[in-house]
């Protein structure tokens, strides 16, 4: 038993070892890339925005809603407008299976 558990002590000191190994090699790693930037002359700051993926791209702006196209009384008698852009309401739709031209809907 005292076998196993000195074995079990051993390979956690180990494996802890090996993870500052790993630490300090990483940290070395990071001086070298700083130290390299620093010569370099490169802002901070436009690395760090480089890295997290941002772009000096415009934020994009809503654009203003479109103007209402057509005027429609749908099913329950209550005038409504339609842009002209997505699905065709029901109403419009019906109207225009019936023969009816989308410019008599214009405004």
């Amino acid at each position: 038993a005292l076998d196993k558990l000195t074995i079990v002590v051993q390979e956690r000191q180990e494996a802890e070892e090996a993870d500052r190994a790993a630490q300090a090699e990483q940290e070395a790693k990071l001086a070298a890339i700083a130290e390299q930037i620093a010569q370099d002359g490169i802002d901070v700051e436009a690395l760090i925005s480089a890295l997290a993926g941002e772009t000096k791209t415009k934020a994009k702006t809503k654009r203003a809603p479109r103007p209402a196209k057509y005027k429609y009384t749908d099913v329950s008698g209550e005038e409504k407008t339609w842009t002209g852009q997505g699905r065709t309401p029901s109403a419009i739709q019906e109207q225009l299976d019936a023969g009816k031209s989308l410019d008599d809907f214009l405004i």
